[in-house]
Formats: C-alpha cells, sequence, structure tokens
C-alpha cells in the first residue's frame, strides 16, 4: 500500500523530499544561479520604470499582479509541457522547490550573527545582522543584536520554510513559486516610506498581507504544539495581534513566550523611529542558549511542516478526488 502511494505520487513527493533534503545539506549556495535574485531583477526593472509620476498605486497594482501570473503561468506551463516527461519535471520540480525553501541559510546568517557576538566584536556583529534585517543596526547593542537575531528567525521561519511548503501542497511549484514572487515584491517595494507607499501597496498589503495570514498563524501553532507550551499560547494569544503587522506577531509572539522573553520595541528604519508595542514583559538579558534553542525550534518546526505538508496534500486528493495527473501540478 505504500509503495503503491510512493509510486502514484511520486511528482509530489521526490520534489518534496529531495528539494527539502538538498535545501537542509546545501542551504542557499551563492555561486549558483537562483530563481529569486532573477525576480528581484525583475522588480527591480519594474520599479525603475514605473514607479514615478501620477497612478503610482494603480502602477504598482498592475505590475505586481503580472509578475505573479507570469511567475505562475511560466512553471504551470512548464508542467504541462513535460507532462510526457515525468523524470524530467520531476528533477526539475526538485531544483525550484530546493530553491524556494530557505530555511537552512537563514539559520547559517543567524549563527553568523551569533558567533560575532559570542566574539564580543560589536562592528561585526551588527554588520553582520544588517544582512538579514531591515533595521538600522549601527547602534545596536549586544542585547538588541540578540533580539533582532530572535526575531528574524521567528519571523522568517514563516515566509521561508512554513508558507511555501503550504502553497507547495496547495498548488505544487507554480503556487509555491508565485508565493516567493509575492514575497520577494514585499521585500523590495513593500516599504511604509515616500518612494514606496504607494507603488508598494497592492504587494505588501494586500498580496503579501493575505498570502502569508494562514501560514503565520501554522507557524505560530506548530511552534508552540509540539512540545506544547501554555506560555506560547498564552503569548500568541495575548501578543500576536498588537504586532503592526497583522501576521509577523504571531510566529514572534510564539518564539517570546517559548522563550519567556521580550520582543518589540523602539527601532530606526531608514533614519525614522519607529515604536513596536512590546511582545512579552519579561526584559532579561538573552543569551547564546536562547539563540541555540531558537535554531532548534526552527528545524524542529520545519520538519513538522514536513509532515503536515503532505497531510494537506494527501486531505486535498482526498476531498476533490482529483488525480495528481488531471492538476498537472505535481506530475
Amino acid at each position: 500500500m505504500i509503495h503503491d502511494f510512493i509510486t502514484t505520487h511520486s511528482g509530489f513527493l521526490i520534489p518534496l523530499a529531495g528539494g527539502f533534503l538538498l535545501d537542509s545539506l546545501l542551504g542557499d549556495p551563492a555561486r549558483l544561479p537562483h530563481p529569486i535574485r532573477l525576480f528581484g531583477k525583475m522588480i527591480s526593472f519594474c520599479e525603475l520604470k514605473f514607479n514615478k509620476g501620477k497612478r503610482r498605486r494603480t502602477k504598482g497594482i498592475a505590475v505586481a499582479s503580472i509578475l505573479v501570473l507570469l511567475v505562475f503561468g511560466f512553471l504551470y506551463g512548464i508542467q504541462l509541457a513535460l507532462h510526457d516527461f515525468p523524470a524530467v519535471k520531476v528533477v526539475i520540480n526538485t531544483v525550484f522547490f530546493f530553491y524556494a525553501l530557505g530555511n537552512r541559510s537563514l539559520i547559517e546568517e543567524a549563527w553568523k550573527v551569533e558567533c560575532r557576538v559570542q566574539k564580543n566584536d560589536l562592528s561585526a556583529a551588527r554588520r553582520q545582522l544588517s544582512r538579514i534585517v531591515g533595521r538600522d543596526t549601527s547602534q545596536l547593542s549586544f542585547q538588541q543584536i540578540r533580539t533582532a537575531t530572535l526575531e528574524t528567525l521567528a519571523e522568517n521561519l514563516s515566509d521561508g520554510v512554513v508558507a511555501p511548503l503550504f502553497f507547495y501542497a496547495l498548488g505544487g511549484i507554480p503556487l509555491m513559486m508565485a508565493y516567493k514572487m509575492i514575497n520577494t515584491l514585499d521585500s523590495m517595494i513593500g516599504y511604509k516610506n515616500d518612494r514606496y507607499n504607494d507603488f508598494g501597496w497592492f504587494a505588501a498589503h494586500i498580496l503579501d498581507d493575505g498570502a502569508n495570514y494562514v501560514p503565520a498563524r501554522l507557524t505560530a501553532f506548530l511552534m508552540i504544539s509540539f512540545p506544547p507550551s501554555s506560555r506560547g499560547f498564552h503569548f500568541v494569544h495575548k501578543y500576536a495581534s498588537r504586532h503592526s503587522s497583522p501576521n509577523s506577531g504571531y510566529p514572534e509572539s510564539a518564539l517570546a513566550g517559548i522563550l519567556n522573553c521580550r520582543f518589540g520595541g523602539s527601532n530606526t528604519y531608514e533614519g525614522k523611529r519607529v515604536e513596536k508595542p512590546y511582545i512579552g514583559k519579561n526584559y532579561r538579558e538573552l543569551t547564546h542558549d536562547d539563540v541555540v534553542k531558537s535554531c532548534i525550534i526552527n528545524i524542529r518546526t520545519s520538519l513538522l511542516m514536513l509532515i503536515c505538508t503532505l497531510s494537506m496534500y494527501c486531505i486535498f486528493q482526498e476531498l476533490t478526488g482529483f488525480s495528481h495527473n488531471f492538476l498537472y501540478f505535481w506530475g
């Protein structure tokens, strides 16, 4: 029975297992060509060309919509074109799956920051942190650096692992990569400043907030459920909705609850002071062990989401009655 299931659904299972394993082993090799970098170049080109003059919001809506549909349509076309070449399609889908995940690279970047903190090299820790956060790091203390690192680990666990897996379960590689385009749009033009307020409004507040609504809450649930953390549940219930983002507060409050610490507070973005509501009340010194524990939580949650992805796929197949061949998404 298990053999029959694996054989029948190999177009879904091989990219899932192979891509996840590749990400766990290799991370994000800088020397390899990367579709997300291509996404970035596409967004930069469109932003320079259209983010000027009047009707910037309308232009932003059009650009974001076209780019997302273009990615989805291109990859859906690949699925159709390779329908009679399942082995080739599985290999290509595995590669795209690998590129869509980013947990190992996230943990590695966070660990590089922590190594510099451990060496008491404040300037190097600030520079390293600036690679993974948008806030100004030039004046941060070691405590603030660790806080920012842990907040980023929590938030990007949702964006970089849980959400891509969630959309893979729903719509295979085309929907997974369409989500990555949405996420890249938000990271590049989703800023609250004069340049992007209008042009990036749709990408940030409609596409990204909407796409991450379920994954962010699912991330928090997985973090605090296995093993159960009553304080984590309490923090999510009490603090998650207070965050300025409708989604980021969920994984961040879950991690703050597990660690029994405090996130949030004052930070500087592009020279402007931004006050974020506190998550938690226990202001304590964050330690090396907190960073280690947070990395373990990320790995554990990723494995749990891998199981959830398979479960979601099975439920979807059962409810719809569609075969994977009919949908062309998985193989």
